[in-house]
């Protein structure tokens, strides 16, 4: 597809926000906008979760912004809607991972499931694109996480969920070319180990308009 003019709704977290770049408009939603000539609406906000969060943390507000509500406040022309997430859900989440059976929003992998159907069902005939999460430096069990899973668990169901409604799915886990666990990559590209800097932002916008054209 063509990109220039394009509407595109991107939901997300600190990652889509733009956060790790010197400014949020080196950010890969807005290099799709500014370099590729889309229309971004940037859905990203700092900390959010795919799944509800059970126990508020300080730094929160008084209710939960997960994905699964805020994709109801997106707006409804969008010719793509991009669904990046599942860091958090890991790094701070804590409700439980569930199963593929789970259908609602009181598991990960009932977030999933209730996510993908409202936005297959809202966009009927547009085109919806699931990203997983990218590496990063922390990406195994530690004590200090709710979770009883690493993130690759994270990645390899959403990658089921959207293959079960048929969204295609572009795979910055496993495409990307950005893992913490080089050093030289780490330096250069995701220097905290989970957000791009502005070279990762790059490299990130760049693929994916480069996996957008051949939707």
């Amino acid at each position: 597809m063509e990109l220039k003019g394009l509407k595109i709704n991107i939901l997300g977290d600190s990652i889509t926000e733009g956060c790790g770049a010197s400014s949020f408009d080196r950010g890969f939603a807005s290099l799709l906008q500014s370099e590729y000539g889309a229309v971004v609406r940037n859905y990203g906000i700092g900390g959010a979760r795919i799944a509800m969060q059970y126990h508020l943390l300080d730094w929160e507000p008084p209710y939960d912004r997960n994905y699964v509500i805020r994709a109801k406040e997106m707006d409804k022309d969008a010719d793509v809607v991009i669904v990046f997430g599942g860091t958090n859900d890991f790094g701070h989440g804590d409700a439980p991972f569930g199963s593929f059976a789970d259908r609602r929003n009181a598991t990960f992998y009932g977030a999933c499931h209730e996510l993908f159907s409202y936005l297959e069902s809202t966009y009927a005939g547009k085109e919806i694109v699931v990203m997983t999460p990218m590496h990063r430096a922390d990406e195994d069990i530690t004590a200090d996480k709710f979770t009883t899973h690493p993130l690759i668990d994270y990645v390899r169901a959403i990658r089921e969920v959207a293959e079960y409604y048929s969204l295609p799915v572009f795979d910055t886990w496993a495409n990307i070319g950005l893992t913490p666990k080089v050093p030289e990559i780490m330096k250069k590209y995701v220097c905290d180990g989970l957000h791009p800097s502005d070279l990762g932002h790059a490299l990130l916008a760049k693929k994916l308009a480069a996996y957008l054209r051949t939707l």
